[in-house]
């Protein structure tokens, strides 16, 4: 069952849940998106294949928001928006540590292992190492190990936000990859795509599409402080 936050004739937004694939892979495990074209098929009563472009991706183990094209035109278009940044992405994460500063910018340079699936991060340019850049704000403490942070992150790297808060000592909780003690029971990791906002490729509106938190004990402390302040 998916939970469909935005839909209308060129895109389709649904809040994806932690573990589930958003294209598929080796496993064969069943992907987001054949549950969005099986969807499609079923409420508009499509005879034969569904177009749906994958436009961009979050791990498997991360939720949130995840935003498919319906068309051609619309996929093409949204292309461009990702590559040129000018999609705002944010997320929460919860961290085990507070940083130091509680708010600022890291600037890295990524290079991923593809045979281990791990990114490495460094302080410098380093060979062909894609620059990586987000923004973090401290937004909430629970107790001494479970602190919430907002990120927004300006270019869209693989397992950017993972690593770069590992990098200052602020390993994301459940996520073993890049630091954390433990793992989380769902095995999830505490990270959630809150929301994306941009100009509709086709209509030229503003769009900001907002995915509710996992309906866990992980987030239940945060969730009064995150709709409160709207994030």
């Amino acid at each position: 069952m998916i939970q469909v936050i935005f839909e209308d004739n060129h895109l389709i937004a649904v809040n994806k849940e932690a573990g589930v694939l958003v294209h598929a892979d080796e496993t064969g495990d069943y992907s987001l998106d054949e549950m969005v074209k099986n969807y499609i098929k079923v409420r508009y009563g499509k005879p034969g294949d569904v177009y749906l472009a994958t436009l961009h991706r979050i791990d498997r183990p991360v939720s949130g928001v995840v935003i498919f094209a319906r068309t051609s035109k619309a996929a093409e278009r949204m292309t461009k928006l990702f590559q040129t940044h000018a999609i705002d992405k944010n997320y929460l994460a919860i961290t085990n540590n507070r940083p130091e500063p509680l708010a600022g910018r890291l600037i890295h340079y990524l290079i991923k292992n593809t045979e281990t699936n791990i990114v490495k991060a460094y302080p410098k340019p380093k060979g062909d190492a894609k620059e990586a850049i987000l923004d973090y704000e401290f937004v909430g403490q629970v107790d001494r190990s479970h602190i919430l942070l907002k990120v927004n992150i300006l270019t869209g790297r693989p397992h950017q936000i993972r690593v770069q808060l590992a990098k200052i000592n602020c390993p994301i909780q459940g996520d073993l990859k890049y630091g954390a003690e433990y793992a989380n029971p769902d095995k999830s990791i505490s990270l959630h795509c809150r929301s994306m906002s941009f100009i509709h490729p086709v209509l030229k509106t503003p769009v900001k599409i907002t995915a509710d938190v996992p309906h866990n004990p992980i987030w239940r402390d945060y969730a009064p402080l995150i709709n409160h302040d709207k994030m």
